[in-house]
């Protein structure tokens, strides 16, 4: 997650006009980097319970990886109401991860950065490595 997320210290809002985390973060915000790592594992752990809730079937490590980074980027009701996750709890892994490069815009518009995460997440999903 860190990878794509990159770190700022300064406050700035993203390609859909909204400020990093999107929680606690306004404008002209100047964070330390310990700051910063803290709201990363406080985000984490707050998808947590809900990639639980929302995945029915085991997944592995990478597996698991994969849908919280998908999860933070996106947040769980667009994971929730996705075709993703329907094809995931009904045991069509491969199936599902073919539907990772899906989710490569923002504010309709492709980005090339979203591309990439979504490609890095379904080879992480395979079983690879980003």
């Amino acid at each position: 997650i860190k990878s794509f997320e990159g770190l700022r210290l300064k406050s700035y809002q993203d390609s859909v006009n909204v400020y990093g985390t999107t929680r606690g973060i306004g404008p002209d915000m100047t964070i330390t980097t310990e700051q910063a790592e803290r709201m990363l594992m406080n985000d984490i752990a707050r998808f947590e319970p809900e990639l639980d809730a929302l995945v029915k079937v085991p997944l592995s490590k990478n597996q698991w990886d994969a849908m919280m980074s998908f999860i933070y980027n996106l947040g769980g009701a667009n994971l929730g109401s996705s075709t993703l996750l329907n094809l995931l709890n009904a045991g069509d892994y491969s199936a599902a991860a073919d539907q990772f490069p899906r989710w490569n815009k923002a504010g309709g518009q492709v980005l090339a950065g979203l591309t990439k995460r979504r490609a890095a997440e379904r080879q992480m999903f395979l079983g690879g490595g980003i």
